[in-house]
């Protein structure tokens, strides 16, 4: 049963690969002089996402995810594995899947390479691997005095999305729709990640929230940061509920954007314009590093904006 079903749903060619899905291990040769960069992740039913939401989507969610930890590291995607457990056997729930997950990996020239299938709770976890030049990763423990804070995209899209759907935060219809796209099919920046290889001091995606991750580069860095509120990119729809906390928390702490952060130097504004025009990608500059330890948000009138969440809690309850 297990084998038939790799075979249906998840077994494709693999150019790239020595050898691919259907023996005990993978057989892959990095190009030489590259660097591998590995991560993994995991998506549980119920917590990362619905019973309800779109086999295809999950599919394409899974992956994004992970690629946007690629990303990150300014690295070129190459392959990836998948454990899935499932509480049954579902044929048109695993076709949906892996058309969301394989329409995902064409998109970026990775290949499924290997996993595992068991039957349980529906959890998903993926490995992703890819690579990039020797030193010229993106790292979370580079970050300068002085850097420019940069963000990609825009940001509380999918946050307020999730709100809207647990009922904490009450929208039209009309904006909700205008939202939901980035809670379910996330877009991870794998090219703005490589276009800024060398031009970057530090960077990291941010899927826990906006103060949350850059709070990982300002302790990997040793550095503090000053954000400016109102330069942070939002929706439309989405600076209409600013009024309301929880909508303000969605953009400064709500996690699932999966846009990149990262800090450069002023003096490269210019080449970090060109490289985000170079891989079709919006992006905004929100703040400064500084020397001294801590991070504020100020608003527009230049006071301190005081904030009590900064991120998503893996294991609140």
């Amino acid at each position: 049963m297990e084998f038939s079903l790799i075979a249906k749903h998840f077994t494709r060619a693999t150019p790239g690969a020595v050898l691919g899905v259907g023996d005990d291990c993978a057989l892959l040769a990095p190009t030489p002089g590259m660097q591998l960069a590995v991560s993994s992740d995991m998506l549980l039913e119920g917590r990362h996402f619905s019973p309800q939401d779109s086999p295809a989507g999950i599919g394409h969610k899974s992956l994004a995810v992970n690629l946007s930890d690629l990303a990150a590291m300014g690295a070129t995607p190459r392959w990836a594995t998948l454990a899935i457990a499932l509480p049954e056997e579902n044929d048109a729930w695993l076709t949906a899947f892996a058309r969301g997950f394989f329409r995902m990996a064409d998109q970026h020239g990775i290949e499924l390479v290997g996993g595992d299938t068991t039957r349980g709770a529906l959890t998903l976890s993926i490995t992703v691997m890819g690579e990039i030049p020797p030193g010229q990763a993106l790292r979370r423990d580079g970050a300068q005095a002085g850097d420019d804070i940069w963000v990609s995209g825009v940001l509380g899209s999918a946050a307020m999305a999730l709100a809207y759907r647990q009922g904490r935060l009450l929208m039209d219809q009309i904006d909700a729709a205008k939202v939901l796209p980035a809670l379910y099919l996330p877009t991870p920046r794998v090219a703005l990640g490589i276009a800024l290889r060398g031009l970057a001091h530090s960077a990291i995606d941010i899927s826990d929230g906006l103060l949350a991750d850059l709070g990982h580069i300002l302790e990997r860095s040793g550095k503090g940061a000053h954000l400016a509120f109102n330069a942070l990119p939002t929706l439309p729809v989405v600076q209409t509920y600013l009024h309301e906390t929880v909508a303000r928390e969605c953009v400064l702490a709500g996690g699932d954007d999966y846009e990149l952060c990262f800090t450069a130097p002023a003096g490269r504004r210019d080449a970090i314009l060109a490289a985000a025009a170079s891989a079709n990608v919006s992006i905004s500059r929100i703040g400064q590093i500084t020397a001294e330890p801590g991070l504020s948000v100020l608003a527009a009138d230049g006071q301190p904006l005081p904030y009590d969440k900064t991120g998503y809690d893996h294991f609140a309850a």
